[in-house]
């Protein structure tokens, strides 16, 4: 049903574009899906998936084919003495010379199948799975980046949109103070000083439209770059507070148990450890069945043949490698270590992150509150300086004062307000939620199981399955 009610609306906007705004919710689902970072880090999680039908192979069966064929010429000389039957005692010797060609030729077939390599596939086997889901988990986190970094976009398309309608405005109320400073100054009320102050206050303000929108420009190019598409007519963003637990101590409990880079760090902990085991194989004899057929054809001689069949088992016992090994598994284990210490490591990251996203969400929500009340004390001071003024008690300067410091409680106000939304974004990130299950946005979101459901147990072909992109 929501996405019937999607394609409509998407329908919808198609012919009416003009009464359809881009939302939050939109932008972030456009990133998820086109996003070549994104894209780039499904087709990493892809290349791991198939580390685990390599590592079944070594427990497969291999076998080989080998075939000669070849051009020989054999010239035979004897030489040996020969009697004469009617007088013995006559003998002398005789040469003999025998010459020819052969086309010899051979094949044969080679089966191995391995019975024991000291558990070695097996531990490979579980290590590349492990690897598997510390991909996932990386996937997890790029696609939590991307979404932040959309909604980052977005919002900072209205803020800077909205600082510039308010620095367009404000020279409009500068360039209406000039021309009331100057009908003043000709009814004798105030002197050239004040209308010098009115015009460096409006070229001043002059100058902020144009620094405000070089920033909306640049905040484009972001939105362009992060979404994919123009910016058209966005709606407001709201804040997911309704996502975000009611008390830090319980975003941090959830953020250690589902932060993407914490599960990525013990995944890998845990393939550190197998790897040990894996090297640890090479200590121990490997035992495989060998089956070979064959046929050779006029190899040792004219007119020969030989078929034949054999059927063994091949044992290896290492017995010394010059201490290769040992500093494998030496270095497999302080391995092990750093990973180990790489998770308290993300998880104390992870931790400072939660709390100062957490603290930064609190901050926006006062900083909004203060804009809201300063804006208007500032309001009714402006009015106040221009009444006041219009009795001579308030000069040109004090209007403009006044007038700037309205200015810069409605923009903090702006500012305040895209740190509300980013920061509750920033919040849900930091607790490794932020995805858009958890929103919401999509039905079927991208599944890396399938392809390694696909694939885990292929024993060949070239072509990788689509089914998962």
């Amino acid at each position: 049903m929501r996405r019937a009610r999607g394609v409509l609306l998407v329908a919808f906007c198609a012919f009416a574009p003009g009464l359809c705004a881009e939302t939050l919710n939109g932008a972030l689902l456009r990133a998820y899906h086109i996003s070549p970072v994104i894209n780039s880090s499904r087709a990493g999680v892809r290349a791991l998936d198939e580390k685990v039908p390599q590592a079944l192979s070594g427990m497969r069966p291999r076998a080989n084919a080998g075939a000669f064929l070849g051009v020989q010429r054999n010239r035979s000389v004897q030489i040996q003495n020969e009697i004469d039957l009617l007088d013995p005692t006559l003998q002398g010797p005789v040469k003999s010379v025998q010459s020819g060609g052969s086309t010899p030729r051979a094949a044969n077939i080679t089966v191995e199948q391995p019975v024991f390599d000291g558990f070695k596939a097996f531990n490979a086997t579980r290590m590349a799975e492990t690897n598997v889901f510390a991909g996932r988990a990386r996937l997890r986190l790029t696609e939590q980046r991307v979404l932040f970094n959309a909604a980052s976009a977005y919002m900072n398309v209205l803020r800077e949109t909205a600082a510039l309608r308010l620095q367009e405005n404000n020279v409009a109320v500068l360039a209406e103070q000039l021309r009331q400073t100057r009908e003043r100054y000709v009814a004798g009320q105030i002197t050239l000083t004040d209308i010098a102050q009115a015009e460096a206050r409006l070229a001043a303000g002059q100058a902020l439209v144009g620094q405000a929108r070089a920033a909306l420009d640049a905040a484009i190019g972001a939105y362009r770059q992060t979404i994919g598409d123009e910016p058209k007519k966005l709606a407001p963003g709201a804040p997911v507070d309704s996502l975000i637990p009611k008390t830090r101590e319980e975003a941090e409990r959830i953020a250690q148990a589902e932060h993407p880079v914490i599960l990525a760090a013990l995944h890998d902990a845990d393939a550190a450890d197998l790897d040990i085991k894996v090297i640890e194989a090479d200590f121990m004899p490997k035992l495989s069945l060998v089956g070979n057929l064959f046929t050779q054809t006029d190899v040792a001689g004219v007119y020969n043949r030989n078929i034949g069949a054999s059927l063994g088992g091949r044992l290896n016992v290492p017995l010394y490698e010059g201490g290769l090994t040992s500093a494998q598994v030496r270095e497999a284990k302080e391995v092990a270590g750093q990973r180990r210490l790489d998770a308290d490591v993300a998880r104390a990251d992870v931790l400072a992150l939660v709390r100062a996203n957490w603290g930064a969400l609190q901050a926006a929500k006062t900083q909004i509150s203060a804009a809201q009340t300063q804006i208007a004390a500032a309001e009714r001071a402006l009015y106040g300086v221009r009444e006041e003024a219009k009795a001579g008690q308030r000069t040109t300067l004090e209007i403009l004062n006044a007038q700037q410091e309205l200015l810069n409680a409605r923009i903090s106000l702006v500012f305040a307000q895209r740190e509300r939304v980013v920061a509750s974004y920033a919040v849900l990130s930091a607790m490794g939620r932020l995805s858009t299950e958890t929103l919401g946005l999509v039905d079927a979101p991208y599944d890396p199981a399938i392809h390694f459901e696909q694939v885990k147990g292929l024993w060949g072909g070239i072509e990788t399955p689509d089914g998962a992109r």
